[in-house]
């Protein structure tokens, strides 16, 4: 849950017990939810739009698509995988027999 670990959410709990008190607690706990749930309406209509808007070939477009690290590395990915399958498709460089000189391009040293 956001990389907080057991002993980090208890001392967040004991703050807000502290700052808000016992009889507060629960309605702020009440206000948080509610505004957690109106955020998580709020991307899932903004996803379902983006959607809609872009067509059939982003209809398996997630809002964390757009963030532009996970972007480039899946571009990055993508990039690697077809220079990978070009070279596993192209035909191996012959082989120099036994005493045989490499070819030597005067022009190109």
């Amino acid at each position: 849950m956001f990389g907080i670990g057991f002993a980090e959410l208890m001392v967040v709990a004991f703050v807000a017990i502290l700052v808000f008190g016992p009889d507060r607690l629960p309605d702020v706990a009440r206000q948080a939810a509610v505004l957690v749930r109106r955020g998580r309406a709020l991307a899932n209509n903004v996803r379902d739009e983006l959607r809609s808007e872009l067509g059939p070939e982003y209809a398996d477009l997630e809002l964390t698509d757009l963030d532009p690290r996970r972007f480039v590395a899946r571009q990055v990915r993508e990039a690697m995988l077809e220079a990978d399958a070009a070279e596993s498709a192209r035909e191996p460089s012959p082989r120099l027999g036994a005493g045989e000189l490499p070819p030597y391009d005067l022009d190109a040293t």
